[in-house]
């Protein structure tokens, strides 16, 4: 297995939902900390958001592995944020057996 070269320092996030005293909630997001990243894009399309037309981009994402339950491992419904980009993480999983690099599979939306 050869290295992988994580250049890309991102921000791994997580909601925090609080209850807002009216039968709702309120969505936040926490910080879990920083990660170092190779990022690879995959696909692009348009597609119909609620406001109108936005461009939703594919992008592979490589972190250092961690083990279940790490507050560092990445999961589905989490993000993470490098400035004010921000990448949806839809699935995780590792990259090789030995478990030493995770590949997160993430979805980025743009408004054209």
């Amino acid at each position: 297995m050869s290295r992988v070269t994580l250049n890309r320092r991102l921000e791994l996030e997580a909601q925090q939902r609080t209850e807002d005293g009216a039968g709702g909630a309120r969505v936040q997001w926490q910080s879990l900390g920083t990660l170092w990243a190779a990022i690879r894009p995959r696909s692009a399309r348009m597609a119909s958001g609620e406001t109108g037309a936005v461009s939703r981009a594919g992008f592979r994402i490589i972190v250092r592995g961690a083990p279940q339950g790490a507050s560092r491992r990445p999961g589905p419904g989490q993000r993470f944020r490098m400035g004010q980009r921000l990448f949806r993480i839809e699935a995780v999983t590792e990259m090789e057996p030995d478990g030493l690099y995770l590949i997160c599979e993430c979805e980025e939306e743009v408004l054209p």
